[in-house]
């Protein structure tokens, strides 16, 4: 167990999946946290959620496009107007693209690329300076094991990871000096909405979610014999955003369950 109080934490993408999975632990661990998302109606949602489930805690549910520098600088904005600086952030907006080369346009490539780099650098750089004001400051961002284990059907996903594995590898150089880490976890499958969606399009509707889940692990030669749970992947980004790790930086927990095949 950590105590977090007094600290302030940030996450982006913050109102389903792993992103919710940690803004809970957080809280439970005694910070205040802010978290963002492009809806609304979800945001203000999951935020009285939170609230009525953590009452000693302070809550900041904003509604923010990471790809918009403008609404992630107002966001950064009334982070510390209400919250104070924060001194963990944790990037975790963005989803992945199905897709091979052969059907990958330009703007394909262009988006996805956007999506992955600027959802990284838009709050690093908003947040920054509050993360500076800090002596454990920590950046840790989400990333897929596709980064090292490429798939051809998500072509443009796993490059673009890849290119973010490399960038969070160049701020921990950079940032060190002040005393920023800056970390990552590479996921494998995980239950999300995602893999939720793609249970409900299943051909034999007579399939449990445990059933059609267990199958699909079965399919992708995961050594645990499931997929990851939310909750998992936030102990990784817990431990990396907190005192923890304090003699961790660029550097990445692999979160698959077994199934990546580098060392």
């Amino acid at each position: 167990m950590i105590n977090l109080e007094g600290k302030v934490a940030v996450v982006t993408g913050g109102t389903s999946g792993i992103g919710l999975a940690t803004v809970k632990l957080l809280l439970e661990f005694g910070a205040d946290v802010a978290l963002c998302g492009r809806d609304r109606e979800r945001l203000d949602q999951v935020g009285n959620d939170l609230k009525q489930a953590f009452p000693g805690r302070r809550i900041l549910a904003r509604a923010c496009d990471v790809l918009q520098p403008g609404q992630v600088a107002h966001f950064a904005q009334a982070v510390h107007d209400e919250l104070g600086n924060a001194s963990m952030l944790i990037n975790n907006a963005g989803q992945g693209r199905v897709s091979t080369f052969a059907d990958t346009d330009d703007a394909g490539w262009e988006n996805e690329i956007r999506l992955k780099f600027f959802s990284v650098i838009h709050p690093t750089r908003a947040f920054l300076p509050q993360l500076e004001q800090n002596e454990d400051a920590a950046i840790v961002c989400v990333n897929s094991l596709l980064a090292v284990q490429p798939e051809p059907h998500m072509v443009a996903t796993s490059a673009a990871r890849a290119g973010v594995m490399n960038l969070v590898r160049s701020l921990a150089t950079e940032f060190s000096p002040k005393g920023i880490r800056v970390n990552g976890i590479l996921l494998g499958l995980v239950d999300s909405g995602q893999w939720r969606r793609r249970y409900d399009e299943r051909e034999d509707k007579s399939q449990t979610w445990e059933q059609w889940s267990l199958a699909l692990a079965q399919r992708k030669n995961i050594q645990l014999g499931r997929l990851g749970r939310p909750d998992e992947a936030a102990r990784a980004i817990i431990f990396l955003a907190t005192p923890l790790s304090s003699y961790t930086t660029g550097s990445h927990i692999d979160v698959s369950g077994g199934v990546a095949r580098h060392v």
